[in-house]
């Protein structure tokens, strides 16, 4: 049992519901039911409890977070809604995913404690009722207050959080105290969990308090050394209630839906229908009605038709869907999320195609770049980030909307193809076809429809699509030794000699371990171990009994094991290490080229460019970059000037370590573009000064000034993946004879022009005019000679069809004539023999397929269509012509 000082001063009664069995906690002695959807319905539509004015959204969030100031919580900055400070989800979907799970482990100390926010937050778990239940959203802001507390640090917990809650909507909203209700429950999310209060008024969840002191182990709680106050204030439920608006999304989205419905010529149905279908809808269960069903009790509840009721709410729920999508997916897009077919890109995606979907189901024909733009401008005084995205989210939404027309005009094929011969199309099916072709389910019906097939949509299709991508996929690693952490238990840690000094080329140092005549372990080591995209260093370890060379280098925990070949050092002894400094030099110059190639990028094309992967390695490296499209070649060669500006402007480039807040908080979340750092220092390595001009967590081995870099020079540039380009560049004296070698090449390319090499370009587009000429000419002589030919021809006339013989060896030739007799005669079968392969033209009157059977009878390996066939033969075309006749006779 959950209780607190406040219940008992204020005089809570306890009570259970007699229709889901909860406990809550009430003023209102005559209180029988738990408050909460579906034991009653909203009592707030037309008739809001919130009696202080509250005339924005802006207002509400502004209230909230200074109430809490006021009351000693330092307000902090909203984070990204890509997750990409966790390795286990892609989007943010509460508060507390800010400070899982280093915070929560207590790893990391919180940014601030006690602390205020109001956070974006992202969940597709319910992405089927948006548009329909009158309050599910896919984007909603989490208003929260959060406290951490440690063993030997008290900050407040149930007692004080309840407190705040109660106060925050008696005082500041005016909400009558027995309007109130405190429900108990158990909360668990993100590997936490924790006993619960849900906070209702009038039916809706307006607030969770959740008092975090568990660790989800193998299914079972596990207590954490910290004690945390986790809460969630829902603003668009809040605001909701204090408008009293039929629907969440006309509280929130209310300019912009009017905007729209004038827009679109959309009517606005009576706000009484609208009020009752909310009401009505929160009191269903669709996990076992089913959506479709739901909608229908709803339909009869109101007191019209199903039929009805689809037609009048239909567009509202295009709409409803609009409003609440294209928020969502401008605050990932403006996070750098391109909507794509993997990872957080394939969330965006989905979003945007139900959004096309709703609109082709309403019948509305309307662009969605326009819709979007409209909404864009609702939205820039609450998201100034989204604004400054405008042009790129704008650019994607049209070539979102471009490829989904795509897929429609080629869903009757790829749903043809599918359909097996029991003709119904099950759910696995459905998401297959959306998953590999973007097929929408209710399309995909259509198409089977007409194909005399039927296709099973479930009412959550969207929900079990998305569900399949929230998380990501940590794939098994194979483990690059074939030796495990007990093989070197109970060493020290490696002396990290490579991050003291990059520059150092040999050390001494003490053999701790020999494993197998095969892998060293030293006390200190200057060979750098392969991580973070960079090959792990070679050389060589002398010892007394010789030498060793290594070649390779891996971390297993906190030990760094050395893979030798040749004769292997004692236990106890002194050796000397010597790395390859040529190799190592390369692939510092290529790693810091790396830092300064994609922030080069991201300033040409975007804020919307992250790093996808990166290898470096030597001749070349790659870096692949979330981008929509290709770059031009102006776009490359202004990158590749860019970065050889930096280069040439000699930056200094250092590596600090810092802790995990001091870093987030100093240079924002971009320090992840190289992805997810597991520990709680963080090594940041800055290039420039006071204003970086790259900054990046990374554990690499670095170049102290941009200038020891070299050139940088940009190889290709090419789409690897929907969404991803891949920049394949080199460096330093590999970048010289890369450049070198394509002098080479254009000096070659000029002598054989018998030019200069500046005027190669010229002279090789002069003879590229004159080609293209030659071969105009060539295609209209050809073109000639074919008509001469066929008309040349003498076809043998048989009762079936008209057939003519030639031997001749240029295929394109051959087709000029076969058009040319065939349609002329539409009678005639055409057959053209060179060498052993044989082609078989006919007119519209005759069926190459007939004759195919008669030429297979001697040898003949092939076939075709209706008026044409293709294969070998090495026989005479005599026994060709006497196999016809034959058959045509």
């Amino acid at each position: 049992m959950l209780s607190t000082k406040l219940f008992e001063l204020e005089r809570f009664h306890r009570k259970q519901c007699p229709i889901c069995k909860s406990y809550f906690w009430t003023k209102n002695q005559a209180q029988e039911y738990c408050g909460d959807q579906p034991c009653v319905p909203y009592g707030f539509i037309g008739n809001s409890p919130v009696r202080v004015s509250v005339e924005s959204i802006k207002e509400l969030r502004e209230r909230f977070l200074s109430f809490f100031e006021k009351r000693g919580h330092t307000r902090i900055k909203r984070y990204p809604v890509v997750a990409r400070w966790r390795d286990d989800v892609f989007l943010v979907g509460a508060s507390i995913y800010d400070f899982q799970p280093w915070v929560t482990s207590g790893a990391v100390p919180p940014p601030a404690n006690p602390l205020t926010i109001s956070q974006p937050s992202i969940r597709l778990t319910d992405v089927d009722k948006v548009g329909r239940s009158g309050r599910h959203l896919t984007g909603f802001e989490m208003m929260a207050h959060h406290a951490f507390n440690y063993p030997d640090k008290f900050i407040y917990w149930i007692d004080k959080t309840t407190e705040y809650a109660y106060e925050f909507f008696t005082k500041e909203l005016g909400v009558a105290e027995d309007e109130i209700t405190f429900k108990e429950s158990i909360w668990e999310g993100g590997g936490n969990a924790g006993e619960s209060f849900e906070v209702l008024v009038r039916g809706l969840e307006v607030a969770t308090l959740v008092f975090m002191h568990y660790e989800m182990r193998d299914g079972k709680y596990v207590e954490l050394p910290l004690k945390i106050v986790d809460t969630g204030y829902g603003l668009e439920r809040i605001y909701w209630m204090a408008k009293g608006t039929p629907t969440v999304y006309d509280a929130v989205f209310g300019p912009y839906l009017s905007a729209l419905r004038s827009k679109l010529g959309v009517q606005e149905p009576p706000r009484d229908v609208l009020g009752k279908a909310s009401v009505y809808f929160g009191q269903m269960d669709p996990e076992v009605l089913g959506l479709e069903r739901a909608y229908d009790e709803v339909a009869k509840r109101i007191g019209i038709s199903p039929q009805e009721f689809r037609e009048v709410m239909r567009p509202q729920e295009a709409l409803y869907v609009l409003a609440d999508h294209s928020r969502t997916v401008s605050w990932m897009i403006a996070d750098g999320v391109i909507p794509s077919n993997t990872g957080a890109g394939y969330l965006a995606r989905l979003l945007i195609r139900r959004m096309l979907r709703g609109l082709w189901l309403a019948g509305i024909e309307a662009s969605l770049v326009e819709l979007f733009d409209l909404h864009l401008k609702y939205l820039r005084d609450d998201y100034p980030e989204v604004w400054d995205s405008r042009d790129v989210i704008l650019e994607l939404i049209d070539l979102e909307e471009k490829r989904y027309k795509e897929v429609l005009r080629a869903a009757p094929d790829i749903v043809k193809r599918y359909l097996g011969r029991a003709k119904v199309l099950k759910a696995d099916d459905l998401i297959e076809l959306y998953d590999s072709f973007g097929v929408p389910p209710e399309v995909a019906r259509e198409a089977a429809r007409k194909l005399g097939g039927e296709a099973e949509v479930p009412d959550d299709f969207y929900s079990r699509v998305a569900a399949r991508h929230q998380a990501k996929r940590s794939g098994e690693e194979k483990p690059k030794l074939d030796i495990g952490l007990t093989s070197v238990a109970g060493l020290p840690r490696t002396r990290e000699l490579f991050y003291e000094d990059p520059y150092m080329r040999s050390f001494r140092a003490k053999v701790l371990r020999v494993i197998g005549g095969k892998y060293v372990v030293l006390d200190a080591t200057a060979f750098y171990p392969e991580g973070g995209g960079q090959p792990a260093d070679h050389g060589v370890i002398r010892h007394k009994g010789g030498e060793a060379k290594v070649v390779d280098v891996q971390r297993l925990g906190n030990v760094i094991v050395h893979v030798v070949e040749g004769p292997a050092p004692a236990e106890g002894e002194e050796v000397e290490g010597e790395i390859d400094w040529d190799r190592r030099i390369s692939l510092m110059r290529m790693h810091t080229g790396t830092h300064v190639l994609i922030q080069s990028i991201r300033r040409v094309l975007g804020k919307h460019i992250w790093q996808a992967g990166a290898q470096k390695d030597i001749p070349f490296s790659r870096l692949d970059v979330t981008h929509y499209k290709l770059p031009t070649e102006e776009e490359i060669a202004k990158i590749e000037r860019l970065a050889n500006e930096v280069v040439m402007s000699n930056l200094p480039v250092k590596a600090v370590v810092m802790p995990r807040n001091e870093a987030e908080a100093k240079y924002g979340f971009i320090i992840y573009q190289g992805g997810v750092v597991p520990a709680k220092d963080v090594r940041v390595l800055v290039i420039g000064g006071d204003e970086p001009y790259d900054v990046q967590a990374c554990g690499g081995t670095h170049l102290s000034n941009t200038g020891q870099i070299g050139l940088i020079k940009i190889a290709r540039v090419e789409r690897i993946a929907d969404g991803v380009v891949r920049f394949i560049f080199t460096t330093g004296k590999y970048a010289v004879e890369y450049v070198e070698r394509l002098e080479g090449e254009l000096g070659s390319i000029a002598k054989s022009l018998g030019a200069a090499r500046e005027e190669a370009a010229t002279q090789l587009k002069k003879y590229l005019d004159k080609y293209a000429e030659l071969e105009r000419r060539a295609k209209k002589y050809a073109a000639e000679y074919a008509r001469a030919l066929a008309r040349g021809l003498s076809p043998e006339k048989l009762a079936k069809a008209d057939l003519a013989y030639l031997e001749l060896d240029d295929e394109e030739v051959a087709k000029l004539i076969a058009a040319e007799a065939t349609s002329a005669n539409p009678r005639l079968l055409l057959v053209v023999k060179s060498g052993d392969r044989v082609s078989i033209y006919s007119g519209r009157e005759i069926d190459v397929g007939s004759v195919l059977p008669a030429l297979r009878g001697i040898g003949f390996k092939g076939g075709g269509s209706k008026t044409f066939a293709q294969g070998v033969y090495k026989g005479s075309g005599e026994d060709i012509l006497k196999a016809l006749r034959g058959a045509l006779s």
